[in-house]
């Protein structure tokens, strides 16, 4: 049995990524259920998405999309069901060139501020290899060896199995062997997508948001993350294996 419920509003989970979108595509489904079972779900999002597209045909101008972006971002947080975004304001694209040592203090600030359990972000890999992904991770992953408040660090993933299967090429896909968590999203799909389609300028740019329902399905229906570190029991794993047993 947990010593604490999520109905009980004491579990926090705080998810650290770089961009709009971000929080969508892959651990969308995961941030949804949580936020159902009464976990507090807070998002960091490192950077407004200014170096994004403005949509096909353009939904804004350039200049005007930094703003359009964070509403993208508060609209998805609030399909969600998580808590409004934590934003640093770093410029898109150039995140792995400031200074590490802001970015650990911010998320830190953020840590003492809403006293989560659990961190999520991105692996060393970025998952698709973007040096803001990358640069993320790594400072996150550093906050979370500077404090001892969190118990657990996870990390997004996509399966090698999953990533072969789909002819997915510019993912950075780890071995099935290393994934600690999948989790089948299906009873909240179509939060998920509501979610990401709140970033109405960037679904142009995404090939799996014109791809078949069937692969949308096969790459967005189960979410799965790495346990990157812990250092004691935590209660994300026992939450979301209830939830999986339920669907079985």
């Amino acid at each position: 049995m947990r010593s604490e419920t999520a109905s009980d509003h004491s579990l926090v989970l705080l998810a650290v990524f770089a961009h709009p979108d971000d929080e969508g595509y892959r651990p969308g489904g995961t941030l949804a259920l949580l936020a159902r079972h009464g976990v507090r779900v807070h998002l960091l999002t490192a950077t407004r998405g200014e170096s994004g597209s403005c949509g096909d045909p353009p939904l804004c101008r350039p200049d005007e999309l930094p703003v359009v972006r964070e509403r993208e971002l508060r609209c998805s947080c609030t399909a969600l069901g998580i808590e409004p975004p934590h934003i640093l304001d770093y410029h898109d694209g150039h995140l792995s060139q400031a200074d590490p040592e802001r970015i650990i203090a911010q998320i830190l600030g953020v840590v003492d501020e809403v006293r989560p359990q659990v961190m999520l972000t991105f692996g060393p890999d970025g998952l698709s290899g973007h040096p803001d992904h990358v640069a993320i991770g790594q400072c996150a992953a550093e906050a979370f060896r500077r404090t001892d408040e969190v118990a657990a660090l996870y990390t997004v993933a996509v399966p090698r199995s999953v990533a072969e299967r789909l002819d997915m090429r510019r993912v950075q896909s780890v071995p099935d062997e290393a994934i600690a968590l999948s989790v089948n999203v299906s009873t909240v799909w179509e939060t998920k997508l509501a979610a990401i389609c709140c970033h109405a300028t960037q679904l142009s740019s995404s090939p799996m948001m014109r791809a078949p329902v069937e692969r949308q399905r096969l790459f967005f229906g189960t979410e799965h993350f790495v346990r990157a570190a812990t250092r004691r029991p935590d209660w994300l794993e026992e939450i979301l294996q209830e939830q999986c047993q339920q669907l079985d």
